[in-house]
């Protein structure tokens, strides 16, 4: 699950790609219904040479491997698990690739959006909907979770089961535990996924998924598997990449485990006044739904809000000439699932369209894609400027967006805390 903040572009960072989701694009994912897909060779060839340290990981294995079994000891696995299946795991290159590597330039709205939630996806969902409609009932009933959100995350997360991934868990998360970043989160990891093998007899063959070791039709970690994957078909084990009921009944398990909202919608899309101050903007600063009436802000078909006592922020993805969205409750717990707000506001709209909503009023608008060392410019200009976003870094985040706005104000621009061309522009940057 990809775990990246900020109210604008997404850097969808492939050192952050966890399940496929966070790596995929397009109604066919490469490595997820969300990839970061580039057409510029130029944008694609500017990653940073990390030869070196494949090299210095390749040769560190060995060494790890005997402290894994060590670990596993502790961890009560069997010695056959400890010297057969620990002793024999391979040392990936590919996985240190895309766990270090950094796409440099950002993701807009319309790139991440157009290539998920596509018509095909609708309609496929539509589709099982029917198919599954029973069980999907009974999730409903028992987990509070609407069929149409349990379709829209299994969409986005494995096109619907098409794509699970090809590469061997045990191996991913044995290269991830021997390199030195995040060891201790992904020993954990590989013990979890380890003892769901024993439990479960899983073999190797069955034990794929991501690069960063996600699996099944829902893509869960480890630990995430263990703790909230059912065994709803009665067979024995909860067998996330081959039974569909398992797979859909765990999803709706998770999300309950969450925090999700039995009879509340994830949010809407919106239309704000031609006068909008922006002075609520993003998820630190919610209001009810009743002053977002008082705002004059309307739904989509500019019918007004309905009164329901609920807390809801505002979300401008692609800044005020794009669409704008209120996330309620269930819109944090999404991204408690996965840390983007494109992916949250994605899996909401999809289910709307899933269960025979309209597609957007406002279209998404093309926007240029910003390298880091545009943003960079940008947060240096800023800094110079007196509005104080901290070190510059690449990274769009609250503090930008917040220094974008103040900016804005002091120059009377709509103060949406977008980094539009505008903003380049009065700072001074050619983009």
């Amino acid at each position: 699950m990809i775990k990246i903040k900020g109210l604008t572009y997404l850097f969808a960072s492939i050192a952050a790609c966890v399940s496929l989701s966070a790596c995929s694009s397009a109604s066919v994912p490469t490595v997820s219904a969300n990839a970061n897909v580039t057409t510029n060779t130029t944008e694609t060839n500017q990653l940073p040479d990390i030869s070196a340290s494949v090299q210095l990981n390749e040769e560190a294995f060995p060494v790890c491997l005997a402290r894994l079994q060590a670990r596993a000891r502790t961890e009560g696995l069997s010695e056959t698990t400890i010297n057969s299946t620990i002793a024999n795991l391979q040392f990936v290159p590919r996985v240190i690739e895309l766990d270090q590597q950094q796409p440099e330039f950002s993701q807009t709205f319309d790139n991440y959006f157009s290539k998920r939630a596509t018509e095909w996806r609708v309609n496929e969902g539509r589709r099982l909907l029917q198919k599954h409609q029973v069980l999907l009932d009974k999730l409903a009933q028992e987990y509070g979770v609407p069929p149409q959100y349990i379709l829209s995350f299994w969409g986005l997360e494995t096109n619907y089961g098409s794509y699970k991934g090809k590469m061997s868990v045990l191996n991913s998360l044995a290269t991830l535990a021997c390199e030195p970043r995040r060891s201790n989160y992904f020993t954990i990891e590989l013990m979890q996924a380890l003892k769901l093998k024993e439990k479960y007899q899983f073999d190797d063959d069955t034990m794929v998924g991501s690069w960063a070791g996600a699996m099944g039709h829902t893509q869960f970690m480890p630990s995430a598997y263990a703790k909230y994957a059912v065994d709803a078909d009665g067979d024995g084990k909860a067998d996330l990449w081959n039974s569909t009921t398992d797979a859909l009944t765990s999803a709706a398990n998770f999300l309950q485990h969450l925090g999700w909202q039995r009879n509340q919608r994830w949010g809407r899309e919106v239309l704000l006044p031609k006068n909008y101050s922006y002075n609520y903007l993003g998820a630190k600063q919610p209001l009810p739904l009743s002053q977002w009436a008082a705002l004059n802000v309307t739904q989509a078909n500019g019918q007004p809000l309905p009164i329901v006592d609920i807390q809801a922020a505002l979300y401008l993805p692609a800044g005020h000439t794009g669409p704008a969205f209120l996330g309620y409750e269930n819109f944090n717990v999404i991204m408690r699932w996965n840390r983007s707000e494109f992916y949250a506001i994605t899996v909401g709209h999809l289910a709307d369209r899933i269960n025979g909503g309209p597609a957007l009023t406002v279209s998404p608008p093309e926007q240029p894609r910003l390298s880091r060392e545009q943003v960079k410019q940008l947060q240096a200009k800023l800094n110079e400027a007196g509005f104080d976003v901290g070190k510059p870094d690449g990274v769009l985040g609250r503090n930008s967006t917040a220094g974008i706005q103040a900016f804005q104000r002091s120059r009377n621009m709509i103060a949406d805390g977008f980094p539009s061309p505008e903003v380049f522009t009065a700072l001074g940057i050619t983009l």
